[in-house]
């Protein structure tokens, strides 16, 4: 058994680990992520007030998050898989002087028996649905985060299948990585680090390659891969909140001619979120002075538009025809808006709506062959909707008809055949006096001779 170490941080003896069990490996738990844990806690005279093995229900919680008393935030940082070690924790570093009633005293000093079961890195995905997972090597030394807009310099490693795939110092602005080649995983996850971090981190294919994977890196579609990212430097972007309207204009101004170049260069995701920007900064502050009052609207009106083409252009339609509705919020009569918006909701398959738009459109401007065109499309594809509408219904009408005819042939032939037996097939014994047949009988068995001597009385009936 190895000799108690003091790990608490100023060596006070507040916290000591006794490790009775080897773990395996070398990597040690993260700060904020979720560790699994069997434990079972006694005081000093060996009463134990609680155990998770008990229970049979593993312990977990988000390391170095204050969320469990100090000494387990100490102690457990420490731990490698598998390992199961004794923390002994003095009062200052457990419940203190008011202990935890009723089963914990006052100023109680604490062994826990503590055996890593696992853990997971810390969910930096805006979902939480761990597709972005950090594990810290090295924490940063500034407590203050980048925001979207710094200017950061980091360098990358990028590994797929255990094989390095990318190796590079870059500098970008955040939010347009994308520009560079930084997948929006490492983005996401920069805005949690510090400066001078380091971490691995597990990114699912949603935030990395996507569907379509990356052939130059030979990674398959739907792949989750690992960036060992570290944040060298960065300088803080412009805050909103931080500016007066002026400056406010003035940033929409340069993400407005950002947005427009990464357009013309057919990077619509980057123009859409520089849009997103000019709305950002201008959208929930309306105290603008009378010249910047109409500047203001014409910048968020001209976002809104662009921002509708862009959706257009990457087949977003819903997000297309949100974005002119805003616009026509502004701008009830805007030619632009009605004409995307109808374009909107076409490529949506409803051309009986969007037809009224374009219909709206060449009210504002009559010579606008553009929407006279997009009508003509709208009624090609309302009468072809008509029409299958017609075929389909037909083929319905049809269908049940024919079902409701086999079912009456089918309850007709469930009746008793009453030209069976009793009028089609005449026996001797059913003539009158049991007569034998006569020939006309029997060429016409289905026809019965009333007259008894066979003659031919009733020939002229």
């Amino acid at each position: 058994m190895a000799t108690p170490v003091d790990i608490s941080p100023n060596k006070d003896g507040g916290v000591t680990k006794e490790i009775i069990k080897e773990g395996v490996g070398s990597e040690l738990p993260s700060p904020g992520g979720t560790v699994i844990v069997h434990y079972t806690g006694t005081l000093l005279d060996g009463t134990k007030f609680d155990s998770s093995k008990d229970r049979n229900d593993p312990f977990q919680f988000e390391l170095k998050k204050g969320t469990v008393i100090k000494a387990w935030d100490i102690g457990v940082a420490t731990m490698k898989k598998g390992e199961v070690a004794i923390l002994t924790c003095a009062p200052e570093y457990a419940y203190g002087e008011t202990g935890s009633p009723p089963k914990i005293p006052p100023n109680s000093t604490l062994k826990f028996e503590i055996e890593m079961i696992d853990w997971k890195g810390e969910d930096l995905s805006p979902e939480k649905d761990g597709s972005i997972e950090r594990y810290q090597i090295v924490q940063g030394k500034d407590p203050i985060t980048p925001n979207e807009g710094a200017l950061v310099n980091v360098h990358l490693t990028g590994v797929y299948n255990e094989k390095i795939f990318e190796d590079r110092d870059v500098q970008f602005t955040l939010g347009e990585g994308e520009d560079v080649g930084v997948i929006e995983g490492v983005e996401k996850a920069l805005e949690s680090f510090k400066q001078g971090e380091k971490s691995k981190l597990k990114i699912k294919s949603k935030y990395a390659f996507k569907k379509e994977g990356n052939s130059e890196f030979n990674i398959p579609p739907n792949a989750t891969v690992e960036y060992t990212v570290e944040l060298k430097s960065f300088e803080k972007g412009v805050n909103a909140w931080s500016l007066n309207n002026s400056e406010r204009i003035e940033q929409a101004k340069i993400y407005k001619e950002k947005g427009t170049n990464y357009f013309k260069a057919c990077r619509y995701n980057l123009a859409t979120k520089m849009y997103k920007t000019v709305t950002s900064f201008l959208e929930y502050r309306k105290d603008f002075e009378e010249d910047l009052k109409t500047e203001r609207e014409n910048l968020i009106l001209s976002a809104y538009l662009n921002l509708a083409l862009c959706h257009l252009k990457m087949d977003r339609n819903v997000e297309a025809k949100d974005a002119c509705n805003e616009a026509l919020i502004l701008s009830p009569q805007n030619e632009k808006a009605l004409f995307r918006r109808g374009q909107a909701y076409l490529a949506l398959a409803s051309p009986e709506i969007a037809i009224k738009d374009f219909q709206e459109v060449l009210r504002v401007e009559p010579k606008n062959t553009a929407a006279t065109k997009q009508i003509a499309i709208c009624n090609n594809l309302i009468k072809k909707q008509l029409a299958k509408e017609k075929k389909l219904y037909a083929n319905m009408f049809d269908k049940f008809a024919e079902e409701d005819k086999q079912k009456e042939e089918e309850k007709l032939r469930e009746q008793p055949d009453v030209m069976c037996g009793a009028l089609g097939e005449w026996g001797q014994e059913e003539r009158p006096g049991g007569r034998d047949a006569t020939a006309f009988e029997k060429e016409n068995p289905n026809i019965l001779m009333l007259n008894a001597n066979g003659t031919d009385e009733f020939q002229n009936m």
